[in-house]
């Protein structure tokens, strides 16, 4: 009989620290993402880049992004999802939304303005066909 409280109380001592984890992962998610993001970029990373590195920095960053918020939620759609996500993806989700933040701002202060689409390219004139009747 004390084994089987024993293994219990130890089960139920698993779960709780798990749960107490979870919390304590998300609860640290929440308190200033911005805050907290500042000490994983350098403030000088950008300072020498022009406005077409700046503007590839920018791309490059957005599509981390996505593809980290992408993974993420899927993450979340598992078993131990919300646990998942956080341990797995949200430092360096984390890091990439800084970089990004300070990519931005170095582009305002820059004032960078985006380089405009290239105009797709002329389709061939069409060649004109020697006639029958031309001679």
């Amino acid at each position: 009989m004390t084994s089987q409280r024993s293994s219990a109380f130890t089960a139920a001592r698993a779960a709780a620290a798990v749960t107490f984890a979870a919390l304590g992962l998300s609860g640290c998610a929440g308190m200033g993402d911005s805050a907290l993001s500042q000490a994983f970029v350098d403030p000088a990373k950008y300072e020498l880049y022009d406005c077409k590195q700046l503007e590839a920095e920018r791309k490059s960053l957005d599509e981390r992004l996505a593809k980290l918020d992408g993974l993420m939620r899927k993450a979340q759609t598992g078993a131990a999802g919300p646990v998942v996500s956080e341990i797995a993806y949200r430092n360096d989700y984390i890091n990439v939304k800084a970089q990004s933040r300070l990519a931005e701002q170095t582009w305002r202060d820059n004032r960078c303005t985006p380089t405009p689409e290239p105009p797709p390219p002329a389709a061939p004139a069409p060649q004109k066909r020697a006639g029958r009747g031309a001679h």
